[in-house]
């Protein structure tokens, strides 16, 4: 069985790089970052608990990639750049067969964003995992929640409720309406277990939008953030919401419900002006992912959801909650 610091030496110790912003990493008793002159810091963390968050007995590689994942979608909605993170990790036992590719898929992803481990802790107990992030962006342009205006569109990135289509499955919910077969299962857990940080996305936006949230516990919910922080409401157009690629397949009832209260997704919801619609839409083409106008925002207080010809849609959703039953 690996002991504390050599679990550490072995899957989690690399120099940091000549030319980063990682002064001093791993192996004291703090980190010594360098942020760049002028830039303000973004900071966030996140804990990803066993049965909670993940299966476990789910796969350590994508397991390694979702914990960073989650985090970076953090800095993206600020539009912040990564610039390291750190790592507290409690497990039931040292187990090299575990480490090993949880650290891969961990680094590989830390590896495409230029973002250094730079320190931690690790402890014995029930599998749990916090990181917390450190990013850095420019005075004044952080994608704040609370900085939506009237007349704002509404725009949400890649696409929406495939994750939570891969839960279901996993859970056999809503065994009457889903039709599932094991390949478009797995098409779906890749979202569910890897998803796609859209930290160039935030980059871009920043001097084109005006607020910003990455959708982690579901749309609706998310959106409800922005809409709170910047007292406003919002006028959402359902049947314009881009469904994931398995999802689309899926009755109507569960394509509205996966979509709009889902979570797990890790896009970016964001409003612009309107006459910012040719920079949001070149922002994605210029990142590779795609971005859809959904809604806009109003003065009347709320979510008003509507369909395709503009009649109120009523739909039952409670987004994802930490001290739901569920």
């Amino acid at each position: 069985m690996l002991s504390e610091f050599d679990l550490i030496s072995r899957y989690f110790t690399r120099a940091p790089r000549a030319d980063g912003p990682i002064a001093l990493g791993v192996g004291d008793d703090c980190a010594l970052l360098i942020p760049t002159a002028g830039m303000q810091l973004a900071v966030s963390s996140d804990m990803l608990v066993a049965g909670r968050h993940f299966f476990a007995d789910v796969d350590p590689y994508t397991l390694g990639h979702k914990s960073l994942a989650v985090n970076l979608s953090d800095l993206a909605a600020m539009g912040a750049r990564p610039l390291g993170f750190t790592l507290a990790l409690a497990l039931p036992e040292a187990r090299a067969e575990w480490l090993a590719p949880f650290a891969e898929g961990l680094l590989a992803l830390a590896d495409a964003y230029d973002c250094e481990l730079i320190g931690g802790d690790t402890t014995k107990g029930p599998l749990n995992i916090c990181i917390t992030i450190f990013g850095e962006t420019l005075p004044g342009q952080a994608l704040r929640r609370d900085a939506a205006q009237v007349d704002d569109d509404i725009w949400v990135s890649g696409t929406l409720g495939d994750a939570r289509l891969a839960l279901a499955g996993y859970r056999r919910e809503f065994a009457d309406q889903l039709v599932l077969s094991g390949e478009d299962h797995a098409r779906a857990a890749t979202r569910m277990h890897q998803p796609t940080p859209r930290v160039a996305l935030g980059l871009a936006l920043r001097g084109i939008a005006h607020a910003a949230i990455d959708i982690s516990d579901g749309l609706v919910g998310d959106l409800g953030h922005i809409l709170e922080r910047s007292g406003v409401g919002a006028t959402l157009s359902v049947d314009c919401l881009p469904l994931g690629p398995v999802l689309m397949h899926q009755p109507q009832t569960l394509q509205r419900q996966f979509a709009l209260a889902g979570g797990d997704d890790y896009e970016l919801c964001f409003t612009a002006p309107a006459s910012k619609r040719e920079a949001v839409l070149a922002a994605g083409r210029v990142c590779d992912t795609a971005v859809t106008r959904i809604g806009y925002i109003v003065d009347l207080p709320g979510l008003h959801l509507v369909d395709a010809n503009d009649a109120a849609l009523n739909l039952p959703l409670t987004s994802f909650d930490h001290f739901s039953t569920t």
